[in-house]
């Protein structure tokens, strides 16, 4: 019998690689795709990808997707509780594993793993300790494809946010930038898979920049900003636009 899962789902490459493989083992049948949104913007936190993308992207995966909408301004402490109280929900419709695309950072890991503990879940990492450039390779061979949506402005200037996640977006990176952005040096969204039913159309928007107040001890960003050295607090941002097909004519 299958373990009930929930995917802790970004809608970037390394969540579309880790569902891949889950869904080619027998060990888990996935209950939801679940990411957290910025309630007032409507955006994956973080990414900055509109909702509206998130719900075609896991239509085209035959996946329920479930949102957890945070309000402005949300502190780590308010962030843990409602993490807690989704689990719990979760935990109480028979899920047992909490899967998660992470693929080193063991603070991190040890968070998720602590976290769902205290509700009685187990948490799941399919790519973890595996070399960041193996993943990239596997996951262009396999068919995936996705754009950059946004850049840590430490790292990386504007011309990298809308692009392509290929080979080239990969060479041009410098050389401290982790080729596969685990510091979050950059995030992406992937718009069609070999486990996609039909491609999600995606057209670029406007690239802006958006800065933000250091996080305090007590209001850390919920994607740990203030403890990774490699982040700063501005980003570019590509704002991706599910196309209607209409901007052709």
């Amino acid at each position: 019998m299958k373990s009930l899962a929930i995917f802790n789902w970004s809608g970037g490459k390394d969540s579309a690689l880790a569902l891949y493989r889950v869904q080619q083992q027998p060990q888990f049948q996935l209950h939801a795709l679940f990411t957290t949104v910025s309630q007032i913007h409507q955006r994956v936190t973080m990414h900055g990808v509109r909702e509206e993308l998130m719900q075609a992207q896991a239509q085209a995966l035959d996946l329920p997707w479930q949102p957890l909408y945070l309000p402005e301004n949300t502190t780590m402490s308010q962030y843990n509780q409602a993490m807690a109280q989704a689990w719990t929900g979760f935990k109480a419709a028979g899920v047992t594993h909490g899967i998660f695309g992470d693929l080193y950072l063991e603070d991190l890991r040890e968070y998720r793993e602590t976290q769902l503990r205290s509700v009685g879940i187990q948490a799941h990492f399919p790519l973890w300790g595996e070399r960041p450039v193996a993943l990239l390779e596997e996951f262009w061979q396999a068919g995936f494809k996705a754009k950059v949506v946004c850049v840590n402005g430490k790292h990386l200037d504007a011309s990298f946010a809308g692009r392509e996640l290929d080979e080239a977006f990969v060479r041009d990176l410098p050389a401290m930038v982790d080729p596969c952005g685990e510091n979050g040096e950059y995030h992406s969204f992937v718009y069609d898979g070999p486990n996609f039913r039909q491609p999600v159309p995606v057209q670029i928007g406007e690239v802006v920049f958006r800065s933000y107040a250091p996080a305090t001890p007590n209001q850390q960003d919920t994607c740990f900003q203030a403890d990774t050295p490699a982040y700063d607090t501005g980003f570019w941002f590509c704002d991706l636009l599910l196309s209607t097909g209409k901007e052709q004519g």
